[in-house]
């Protein structure tokens, strides 16, 4: 692997059917790595780059749009080399892949799934006895890879094991044996999936106007 990055084609490929999952458009390749217009108030476009390049410097300084993110898998340090100091940094996340077969998770008692596809896309919800919503994720498989995405516990239902049982649940409807399994963790998921035989591939940093 080079010095900083990630594999391109494992990049794309996630980022296809994290689109997939979130309603998004498909990515189109842009500078050197791929832009996903996604339109939202928080964000209108996304920037993702499996590595480093000059594609990415010329955004970083021709970029006036504050709605307009940046992404790079690599760490914070790799990526301000590539960037004016007017880019604040996030780079708390991390790009992981799983090879292995996730196993079935029983929910605890209680506890029941709901199970949702809406073309390639997959939702899942899972719901206390009261009918409150406990945990849920999402997923979608493409070209290879089974995303993972959004996968959340709400505060008084944690510590149960309902993230995995939802993993485990999501995985079961992986259509290909193959697809690697892909998601972006965050600082608290990252623990959990390495507990679970998840690998960091690279970190996975934001950069924000600032």
């Amino acid at each position: 692997m080079p010095e900083a990055g990630a594999d391109p084609a494992l990049v794309a490929a996630w980022l296809a059917a994290r689109s997939i999952c979130r309603g998004l458009p498909a990515p189109v390749h842009d500078h050197g790595g791929l832009r996903v217009d996604t339109g939202l108030p928080t964000e209108s476009r996304r920037y993702v780059f499996a590595r480093p390049g000059a594609g990415l410097t010329e955004l970083g300084r021709t970029v006036t749009d504050h709605l307009t993110v940046l992404k790079l898998c690599a760490s914070p340090d790799v990526m301000r080399r590539w960037l004016p100091p007017r880019w604040s940094l996030d780079g708390s996340a991390a790009l992981m892949t799983c090879e292995a077969t996730i196993p079935a998770r029983p929910l605890p008692a209680d506890y029941s799934v709901e199970l949702g596809r809406d073309g390639a896309a997959l939702s899942l919800r899972v719901l206390a006895a009261d009918g409150s919503l406990a945990a849920s994720g999402h997923a979608a498989e493409h070209d290879g890879v089974f995303a993972f995405d959004r996968i959340v516990t709400e505060p008084p239902h944690r510590r149960r094991g309902l993230g995995a049982a939802v993993m485990a649940s999501l995985g079961h409807a992986r259509a290909d044996p193959a697809s690697r399994f892909v998601l972006v963790a965050t600082p608290d998921g990252r623990a959990l999936y390495q507990s679970l035989g998840w690998r960091v591939e690279a970190p996975y940093t934001t950069a924000r106007l600032a």
